[in-house]
């Protein structure tokens, strides 16, 4: 029998109850109203209205506000199962809210006067069973989710042989296909991995400084480089310092060393710098270094360093500079550069150049805006200013004597009006050149008049693919920003695997032109590349997915390629990719490539020239260029302003994952599994660490590693692990914690000394994170499990 008392409290839960479902009624009302006006979907408006409705018969203690409460959540239930189907994590935004509100009505309704309540609904056994699905979502948000399972145990290894050759370029081989055929650490014993040692380099990345470096390994040591530029040398099995070069290397911004190159002299062994390790530094320099001692190789340019600045003309600190290894072709050293974007039309050439490895002597040039010139150029004269650059790896295929280049777009990236036919044919391409003397062999163009900054970001992968016969064609795979993948043969640079030109949307920017069509590789999948539409808007409640399909409706967005507007366009796959500079790996014993992506929208907007004009003096000049906010854009009518497409809460507008690792068979051309990849762990809304190692995907930065053996290795999550998988099915067999996160390349080898196979890792901290290192950590069996 209920007191006065009893009688009195009930009310007031009733009232707290439906002031809140009342006020959150409003709110989705008022925003799903607005969206209801960009011709969005309905729902939002209809449930805030209902959740309004009930929320006014609660406060009357009428049994209604439970009838309409009841029915929103039906609603609710319905609507996100037509709209997300059994994707769990659309099911998130969309049922969260509701769920939470339906299990407080159920609370409450025995609260409500007795001769209004509905007669024999058990309440209380509503909201336990509608507790257990909310507990059970909860724990299914822990539970790794394949976008792609594999149907089968995976494609069987073949045998293949031990190759203990060195770790002697940036991707083990001038190949780039970052396969190691080490066989000691197995699929069987990788959880036993423990850390053999851990080096400091002295050198924390912060400041815009960034650790991407993946080391090399000639002999019996390792070689790493610092993202201002050191090189150190360590003992292999010990991680102890050997010696240290410090070029003094000074940028103001967009500090990184990606790679370090190395090259055998011909001369008689045992000599200074018979063995030397090459390296371009942020500032534009080359140094060639004795491997042995650490000691400048004085018959190499100036005592030891070339300066890459040299028929550049003008540039400020940090205009021009180099991030990724020199590659080495023959006896020549090869190297582009990057240029840093979107600062004003005509920025220092895109040129390509190779100098002897052994003198540094200038052997020849491309210059894209320039054929005939194919030295330095004449006293007051400059390579042909603002051409594409090639600021990623090249690979080189030795015996075709070709060096494949991936180049860059002429810059600004998001104005081309004013760019020559020259630099429309080579921008976003993949151009091929005979490495002995520079000249042009063939170009594959990814992107046609490229307005979207998809540069071609990733060094090539050459791999001899199945041809469907018993033989193989000698191909050439690039990933790219844009998601697509090209199997060329990479001596003709014709489509081994099908590409089809489609039309794309058109600009209607005065003054710019657009190409009608655009190159899609049909003949392979293309990652992360699906059309966004409202439904697939997202957020971490109703409240952020709202504003995120309100903003999408604000947005231009025609599909694939949607050009740059006035009015804002949303740009999918955005300009970090799809894939990055991490290119991809292939796992020779099957035969799959790996590759790695992200999933982040952008907003890009074209701003007139006095708008951007203001927008820089209102911050005292800090407007710059490079990926977010206000992008100068000199000389033509327009700025950008870049933004990613995020909700309040800091979380990407579109649905997850925002990262996955996918494995493609190149003998059937065809996806055998895809995952997500990476966990909520070390980040989360608002900038916030969750603790809660939610495999939702993040955002992968560099590149994944492939062995003999049959496993993946990777880092470049945004939580802290170094991760193993089982390269036939995508199973996580390691997730080794380590201090910080890492965004580079791991490398394997087996030591010549030890016979004991190390993986290495450089952990610096991952992109975005607060939380930095200067960390290279070597992982190892237990000695007693190392075998060969």
């Amino acid at each position: 029998m209920k007191t006065e008392k009893d009688i009195g409290r009930a009310p007031a839960v009733v009232m707290a109850y439906a002031m809140i479902e009342g006020l959150i009624g409003i709110a989705l009302l008022v925003g799903g109203g607005r969206l209801i006006t960009l011709g969005g979907s309905m729902f939002y408006a209809a449930y805030g209205l209902l959740l309004v409705l009930s929320a006014s018969f609660l406060f009357r203690r009428h049994n209604y506000g439970v009838i309409i409460g009841a029915v929103a959540f039906v609603l609710a239930v319905a609507w996100s199962f037509v709209e997300a189907g059994f994707d769990f994590w659309q099911w998130v935004p969309r049922i969260g809210i509701p769920l939470v509100l339906a299990i407080g009505l159920a609370l409450v309704t025995p609260r409500i006067r007795p001769s209004n309540a509905p007669a024999k609904v058990p309440a209380r056994w509503v909201a336990g069973l509608l507790a257990v699905g909310l507990v059970g979502g909860i724990c299914l948000a822990f539970v790794p989710l394949p976008l792609v399972a594999p149907s089968t145990s995976g494609s069987p290894l073949r045998s293949a042989q031990q190759d203990d050759k060195d770790w002697a370029a940036y991707g083990r081989t001038p190949d780039g296909t970052r396969y190691a055929p080490a066989n000691q650490i197995t699929p069987a014993n990788v959880g036993k991995l423990q850390v053999a040692w851990t080096f400091h380099t002295g050198e924390v990345a912060k400041d815009g400084a960034e650790d991407q470096n993946t080391p090399l390994q000639i002999g019996d040591k390792l070689y790493v480089c610092t993202p201002r530029n050191q090189v150190i040398a360590l003992d292999a099995d010990q991680g102890t310092e050997t010696w240290r070069f410090n070029p003094h290397s000074e940028s103001p911004v967009w500090q990184r060393c990606r790679g370090l190159a190395y090259h055998a002299a011909s001369v008689s062994s045992g000599q200074m710098c018979s063995k030397r390790i090459y390296m371009a530094t942020n500032d534009a320099r080359l140094f060639a270094i004795d491997a042995e001692t650490g000691k400048l190789c004085n018959d190499f340019g100036a005592s030891g360093t070339v300066d890459l600045k040299r028929g550049m003309g003008t540039a400020e600190p940090g205009v021009y500079s180099q991030t990724s290894a020199p590659t080495i072709a023959g006896d020549l050293i090869v190297v582009g550069g990057r240029v840093y974007d979107n600062i004003s039309v005509g920025e220092p050439s895109g040129v390509v150049r190779a100098f002897d490895a052994r003198t540094g002597k200038l052997a020849w040039a491309y210059d894209i805006g320039n054929s005939s010139l194919t030295g330095e150029p004449a006293e007051g004269q400059t390579y042909t200013r603002g051409t594409p650059n090639v600021w990623a790896a090249p690979a080189v295929d030795e015996k075709l004597g070709l060096i494949y280049l991936p180049t860059g777009n002429s810059t600004p990236d998001f104005w081309g009006a004013e760019r020559t036919p020259a630099e429309d044919s080579h921008s976003s391409s993949v151009v091929a050149l005979d490495y002995r003397t520079g000249r042009e062999r063939w170009v594959f163009q990814t992107t046609h008049h490229d307005l979207w900054d998809y540069d071609v970001p990733a060094q090539p992968t050459l791999y001899d693919v199945p041809d469907g016969k018993g033989g193989t064609l000698p191909a050439l795979i690039q990933v790219t920003k844009r998601g697509q993948i090209f199997m060329l043969d990479r001596r003709s640079g014709k489509p081994i695997a099908r590409v089809e030109e489609r039309k794309v949307p058109k600009g209607d920017v005065p003054g710019e032109r657009y190409s009608a069509t655009q190159p899609f590789s049909v003949g392979m999948p293309a990652i992360g590349a699906d059309p966004l539409s409202e439904r697939r808007m997202w957020g971490m409640s109703m409240f952020d997915q709202l504003w995120c399909r309100v903003a999408f409706r604000k947005l231009r967005y025609d599909g694939d390629m949607t050009p740059p507007s006035i009015q804002g366009t949303l740009e999918w796959p955005g300009f970090y990719g799809g894939m990055n500079w991490g290119s991809a790996s292939v796992n020779r014993t099957n035969d799959y490539l790996i590759v790695n992506d992200i999933r982040l929208a952008q907003v890009l907007r074209l701003v007139p020239r006095g708008e951007t004009d203001r927008i820089i003096a209102s911050a005292k000049g800090s407007g710059g260029a490079g990926h977010d906010g206000i992008n100068p854009q000199g000389g033509t009518p327009y700025g950008a302003l870049l933004s990613g497409f995020m909700s309040p809460l800091g979380v990407p507008c579109q649905n997850p994952p925002f990262g996955t690792m996918t494995a493609i068979d190149l003998k059937t051309r065809q996806i055998v599994w895809q995952r997500p990849l990476g966990t909520t762990q070390d980040t989360g809304p608002l900038g916030f660490k969750t603790h809660l190692r939610v495999p939702i995907g993040t955002p992968t930065l560099s590149g994944a590693l492939t062995t003999r053996s049959g496993l993946i290795f990777y880092t470049g999550t945004t939580d802290y692990y170094l991760r193993a998988m089982d390269v036939r099915t995508g199973k996580e067999l390691l997730a080794k914690r380590m201090p910080v996160g890492g965004q580079a390349t791991p490398m394997t080898f087996v030591s010549p000394r030890t016979k004991r196979q190390y993986v290495v890792v450089t952990a610096g901290g991952a992109r975005q994170s607060p939380d930095r290192g200067d960390l290279i950590i070597a992982f190892a069996l237990p000695k007693a499990g190392a075998r060969r």
